[in-house]
């Protein structure tokens, strides 16, 4: 079979851009700083929020507690399809990272290991077809099931070997993975874990990045953007939103490890490009190349001000809208 001439469309907006710098910034100072891969307790819990988030997306009711407390090996009183669905979850998720995930087989083995016990046809492509409903209202037909292998090849071939930046490509995936529907149930959470897949040959701190509990908070989004994207037979507005959540999360993981290089560095490279210069805070971002005004206060302004490398030109007035900072007067 021959693929090369499959492309999935989709369009890179200048906030796509704009976002891709931010989480390769995110990720190179938690990686560099906090050295997340070597914290177990951080990676396991962080690995638990990812399927209890994952799971209430597709309306299992167990409470965070809930899925630690099975996942440690208690026992907890709940529905027992919900409680066989995050112990098949993490089983899969303890796997993911042997996975290959340009290959069908893999696929279908992890997608057995995911439903195992919750569906008949386990670890094989759906054979009738499937409807994605918003309450009693059809919001997306799945192609026919005679055209899903053809299908998914198609779009492992072009997720293998397509020039496209990992971040585009894993959400690009991810899209049209959901589009194609190639299971009889478990496409949500198969195609969120996939991504993560993909994201972890790029980036090995995403196999540890609960970017699913943010999905879970805007789920209405989730499923509004998806609507989106097959409207305009383009998957930019999914693309687009997938990458918001990751640069979320990241921020959100900045927060809680312990990164003190982090803020040296980039305080080092605000107060490089601020020189000589006495400049506002949107001048100032300019300069660091970000556009995400959370990051730069926690990350760049409020540190640099804490350790008085730079000061306010209007200090009684903090919040002043003429507000701008200079290198502390020695």
């Amino acid at each position: 079979m021959k693929y090369e001439g499959y492309v999935p469309p989709y369009t890179i907006t200048d906030n796509i851009i704009s976002l891709i710098a931010e989480i390769s910034e995110l990720i190179g100072s938690i990686s560099v700083s906090s050295n997340m891969n070597s914290n177990p307790k951080l990676r396991r819990d962080n690995r638990i929020r990812t399927i209890h988030a994952s799971l209430a997306i597709e309306n299992n009711s167990l409470s965070l507690n809930q899925v630690t407390d099975i996942i440690n090996g208690k026992r907890v009183l709940g529905a027992p399809n919900e409680i066989h669905e995050v112990k098949n979850a993490y089983e899969a998720y303890e796997h993911l990272l042997q996975y290959n995930p340009f290959s069908v087989k893999d696929l279908l083995s992890a997608h057995r290991v995911l439903m195992d016990g919750l569906v008949k046809e386990v670890g094989m492509f759906r054979v009738g077809g499937v409807g994605v409903f918003a309450g009693e209202n059809l919001v997306h037909m799945a192609p026919p099931a005679d055209r899903v292998p053809q299908l998914i090849a198609e779009l492992l071939h072009w997720t293998k070997n397509a020039q496209v930046h990992p971040l585009i490509k894993s959400c690009v995936f991810h899209y049209e993975f959901e589009f194609i529907h190639p299971f009889s149930d478990g496409n949500g959470r198969m195609g969120r874990m996939w991504q993560t897949l993909l994201l972890y040959q790029w980036k090995p701190i995403f196999a540890w990045l609960p970017v699913e509990t943010l999905i879970r908070e805007q789920q209405e989004e989730y499923y509004k953007v998806l609507a989106a994207s097959d409207q305009a037979a383009d998957s930019g507005p999914f693309v687009e939103f997938l990458l918001q959540m990751i640069c979320d999360t990241l921020q959100e993981i900045a927060k809680t490890v312990q990164v003190p290089d982090q803020v040296t560095v980039q305080v080092k490279k605000l107060l490089n490009e601020l020189d000589n210069d006495t400049l506002s805070a949107k001048e100032l971002m300019a300069r660091v190349g970000l556009k995400h005004r959370p990051t730069f206060r926690e990350n760049y302004l409020l540190p640099a001000l804490e350790q008085k490398l730079i000061e306010m030109t209007i200090p009684e007035k903090p919040n002043s809208s003429k507000q701008k900072y200079r290198k502390t007067k020695i």
